[in-house]
């Protein structure tokens, strides 16, 4: 009997063994298959085309239609401020007068505006801030018209596209093309989602402008054509995600018939920055969607 009791303890402590060890064996295999569970799932966006990069090395981090062109509407205003924060011997301070042709133009067009008043006296700084928070195509014109060469309008004009196109050539830029100031374009306006996230990457390594495109709201004083202070109505940033993404530092929004909803943007985390670009959503909250997905992603890629 005695026996028997050891052979049934032995079994059972035989038994206990196995279990504990094949028990063991499970922990370790799924130890060991943790990290494919972990895998960070690529999104799915509405916008036609998406980019996105680690801003840092230029890895890349996302891609969606990367390299088909299409138009960029207001995102085209990166490459303006570029132009203009580029140019030597830079005055911030320097006071340009606004015209009637600049008041016409945006009119004419309906484009967004920041309200600037004809033969009011506006400071370059003033005029970029009004050029990328509420996306002035009257801005836009005045710093063209004041930073191309020419002995008329039209020339000088001519000659600031002219330096945008010089400029995306200079960052190797293949699949981009400015045929205006801002974006209202003459059929031959067009970039890729790669392309201005290289621009807006190459714009944000100039401090005026990471300044300016993180700023949610600025008021601008202008002089008035008698000489007084006029106090202009706030212009708020048109990017959603600098209030709706924990991070976010810029950079600037697009829309249009052709072009769709459009955002370049970029927000940092833990000292790592990422920056991208959607181009042709179907709204503005979709856009800012498809944004926030591709900056969750590239921030969990990044780890």
């Amino acid at each position: 009997m005695i026996t028997g009791i050891k052979g049934i303890r032995s079994t059972r402590i035989r038994r206990a063994v196995a279990v504990a060890v094949s028990s063991g064996a499970l922990v370790a295999t799924g130890a060991l298959t943790a990290a494919p569970a972990q895998a960070v799932t690529t999104p799915s966006i509405i916008a036609k085309g998406g980019f996105a990069m680690n801003n840092a090395s230029g890895t890349t981090l996302y891609t969606k239609a990367a390299d088909t062109r299409r138009s960029t509407g207001s995102t085209t205003k990166i490459m303006t401020a570029e132009v203009v924060l580029a140019q030597s011997n830079l005055n911030l301070d320097k006071k340009v007068t606004i015209q009637k042709a600049y008041s016409d133009y945006v009119v004419s067009h309906n484009a967004s505006q920041a309200h600037l008043i004809v033969g009011d006296q506006v400071t370059v700084r003033q005029l970029l801030y009004g050029l990328m928070l509420p996306s002035g195509c009257d801005a836009a014109y005045a710093l063209a018209d004041t930073y191309g060469t020419g002995t008329t309008r039209a020339a000088r004009v001519s000659n600031f596209i002219s330096k945008m196109n010089a400029a995306a050539k200079s960052l190797n830029l293949t699949n981009t093309h400015f045929d205006s100031f801002d974006g209202i374009g003459n059929g031959s306006n067009y970039s890729t989602p790669r392309d201005l996230t290289k621009i807006a990457s190459s714009a944000m390594k100039n401090s005026m402008f990471r300044t300016i495109v993180k700023t949610k709201s600025y008021t601008a004083k202008t002089i008035t054509k008698t000489g007084s202070t006029r106090t202009m109505a706030p212009w708020t940033n048109t990017n959603g995600l600098l209030s709706s993404y924990s991070g976010t530092i810029g950079v600037k929004t697009g829309s249009g018939p052709e072009a769709g909803y459009c955002l370049v943007f970029a927000a940092t985390r833990n000292n790592k920055t990422v920056i991208g670009t959607v181009l042709a959503s179907t709204s503005i909250p979709n856009r800012e969607s498809d944004a926030k997905k591709l900056l969750d992603y590239g921030f969990a890629k990044l780890g």
